[in-house]
């Protein structure tokens, strides 16, 4: 990809994500995440509809009406974006490959996190760790994430979810969100994450094309692994071929998803050339239900 390419392309993720941010995610990401805690700030009449935990009888008794105390919200938060960048995600069959539907998901995160003076870092990881941008606030900032996540040629062509989150452990010492960006096809990762759901706030992302659950009947066809570069030969006209192909790739979805559940995360699933606001969202908005009961 050429200079003036990557300039359009970060462009372009930028006004898409800008929108988004301000029009369908707007408040929705702020009541999701707590802030660090909540600090005095005034006292102030009674009025109706106040949660009557919050009057201070001291402050009333002495002025003779009731009062109530106010808090606010100390807000900044650090938000990690770990991202797969592995040869499995230079893939898609639907508009874009996966790595460019990873590059506006980690925009959108970003975008949402800075208007709300949040703070946002990248690991980017294969099977190594491919570069680490440490917590910023400000647009210029998101800006550079995008471009290293569109541009960076990575060393490796495995991944590693499991190494790549304790490295954020490590790294990252304060409670924060960490979001975990990936195809997730790979193994031993569970045990990593368990570990980091019990000091971050940590949140999958998984994304994924149609093509990788189902074959299409296409006769002969020949499929190379992208991050060990093994091909082989699949007949795709025998039937018994494709409901074998689409009974693993269910029974892996279905093992995520359950390990997910265990570990009691919430999960945005997105499929290249969807939609990816709306599943965002409703994680957002089941959050923010949970903060209000």
């Amino acid at each position: 990809m050429n200079a003036s390419d990557l300039i359009r392309k970060v462009r372009r993720i930028q006004i898409r994500t800008s929108r988004v941010t301000s029009e369908a995610l707007s408040g929705t990401y702020h009541s999701a995440f707590r802030g660090r805690g909540v600090e005095f700030e005034e006292v102030r009449p009674y009025v109706i509809g106040d949660d009557v935990r919050t009057i201070d009888w001291n402050v009333s008794a002495r002025i003779g009406t009731p009062h109530v105390k106010m808090f606010r919200e100390e807000r900044e938060l650090c938000v990690m974006l770990a991202v797969d960048l592995s040869g499995s995600l230079d893939f898609g069959t639907k508009a874009q490959f996966k790595r460019e539907m990873v590059a506006e998901m980690a925009a959108t995160i970003a975008f949402s996190a800075i208007r709300n003076g949040d703070k946002v870092g990248l690991l980017a990881f294969t099977d190594r760790i491919e570069k680490f941008v440490p917590p910023r606030k400000g647009t210029r900032h998101v800006l550079r994430i995008v471009r290293e996540l569109l541009a960076l040629k990575p060393q490796g062509t495995g991944t590693r979810i499991g190494a790549a989150i304790d490295e954020v452990m490590q790294i990252v010492r304060k409670r924060s969100v960490l979001f975990v960006v990936s195809d997730f096809m790979d193994d031993n990762w569970e045990r990593s994450m368990s570990v980091a759901s019990r000091r971050h706030d940590v949140i999958p992302v998984v994304v994924s094309d149609s093509a990788e659950a189902a074959l299409p009947a296409v006769g002969l066809l020949e499929i190379q692994d992208p991050e060990t570069g093994e091909s082989f030969v699949v007949d795709t006209g025998n039937r018994g071929v494709r409901a074998r192909f689409a009974s693993i790739a269910a029974d892996d979805h279905l093992r995520r998803q359950q390990t997910f559940r265990r570990m009691r995360l919430d999960t945005v699933e997105v499929e290249t050339g969807g939609d990816f606001v709306a599943p965002l969202a409703e994680v957002f908005r089941r959050r923010e239900a949970r903060r209000n009961r």
